[in-house]
């Protein structure tokens, strides 16, 4: 956790134009050998990726990217099932707790990690907790991309907040709410276990299926009574932002991106006293890859000071590789400062790992909390 907080740190005291620029890409003849594509699926709803970046990957290696967007894990889960019969994708931008999930059906191979850079990426990124969690019986499974949070976004005219600001004011029935199903019945968990009102750990839950049973259900329970005050659930950043916009949300529990996009609006990202949730997102390779070593290539290129700001700064997050602090636009950083003191970032949750059937378990609360 110590490296993180550092990390976020020196994000928030960097500055732009640090004069560092990404070195010459040196492509392994194996990519160029074969089809000299990559198809790729990742997020929606952020455009620099496949205006700048991934043009830029292009001129630097002469690697084509077919860049597929889609807008939540299910659409990705499904097309990368899909990719199983047609071959039809290489590489998967998956989450670091959530990779897993598409192991256990058989859906991904792990990188051949000799001949990865693993020394470009910051400490904490690929050590510690985060490289545990990257690793399946020693074998590197995930290579960072982005890491970022998960908070309130908040009116800063209309929203009711708790002083401090609280998970609990998602439940507000005064506040018009833009909410993620699976992440507001986890927010209720926790807000209910800061009050004491949980009989055991939140986070056991993660571990345990009876204990998450338990616990899912109490937190689905309270977050049904408090239904009244939502008017638009999201499942992506287009969504979100449409919550805002809009359909007059004047506060949800959405990503760094969606508070970035909506700050000229009127909205604040705010970290609750019970901590921002955070994400590590990162690159998988699909079972069966027709193009593995072009999917490398694009991986160790976001591990490049440039690219590594330049992806981050598309989704308003983090960037994963030394010296890609130091590049990020003024803005971005003076936004993170603005939402992350120092006991913001000692409050940081990270989500924990989710299992396949941990996350098919998750599905069916979040849909009878959307039905009820």
């Amino acid at each position: 956790m110590t490296t993180r907080l550092n990390r976020r740190r020196f994000l928030q005291t960097s500055a732009a134009g640090a004069g560092l620029l990404a070195a010459p890409a040196l492509v392994s003849s194996r990519a160029l050998a074969s089809s000299g594509e990559l198809n790729f699926v990742g997020w929606a709803g952020y455009p620099d990726l496949a205006e700048k970046i991934l043009p830029a990957f292009e001129a630097a290696t002469g690697i084509k990217v077919n860049f597929k967007e889609v807008p939540d894990h299910e659409t990705m889960y499904a097309e990368t099932k899909i990719s199983m019969e047609t071959g039809g994708i290489d590489l998967i931008e998956t989450t670091i707790d959530r990779w897993g999930s598409y192991n256990a059906n058989g859906l991904l191979q792990p990188w051949d990690e000799t001949r990865a850079d693993l020394n470009a990426y910051l400490p904490g990124m690929l050590d510690g907790e985060a490289g545990e969690m990257s690793r399946l019986e020693g074998a590197l499974m995930i290579l960072p991309s982005v890491w970022g949070t998960e908070s309130l976004v908040a009116s800063e005219a209309d929203a009711k907040l708790s002083s401090p600001p609280s998970l609990g004011d998602l439940f507000n029935p005064e506040n018009p709410a833009v909410l993620r199903p699976h992440s507001t019945l986890a927010a209720m968990g926790r807000w209910l276990e800061a009050q004491g009102k949980l009989p055991k750990p939140w986070r056991e839950g993660y571990r345990d299926m009876a204990v998450m049973t338990e616990l899912w259900d109490i937190a689905l329970a309270e977050a049904i009574k408090a239904k009244g005050n939502v008017v638009q659930w999201w499942s992506g950043e287009n969504e979100a932002v449409a919550g805002f916009q809009a359909n007059g949300a004047v506060i949800g529990l959405c990503w760094d991106s969606t508070g970035f996009n909506v700050r000229n609006d009127g909205y604040k990202y705010i970290a609750p006293v019970e901590g921002a949730f955070a994400w590590n997102q990162g690159f998988s390779l699909v079972k069966g890859a027709k193009n593995a070593d072009a999917a490398l290539e694009l991986a160790k290129f976001v591990a490049t000071p440039r690219a590594s700001a330049d992806w981050a700064t598309a989704f308003k997050a983090n960037p994963v590789a030394k010296g890609g602090p130091e590049l990020m636009e003024p803005e971005i950083a003076a936004y993170y400062a603005g939402t992350f003191d120092e006991a913001a970032l000692k409050s940081l949750w990270w989500w924990p790992e989710q299992g396949a059937e941990f996350v098919a378990k998750r599905g069916e609360y979040a849909d009878k909390y959307k039905a009820a």
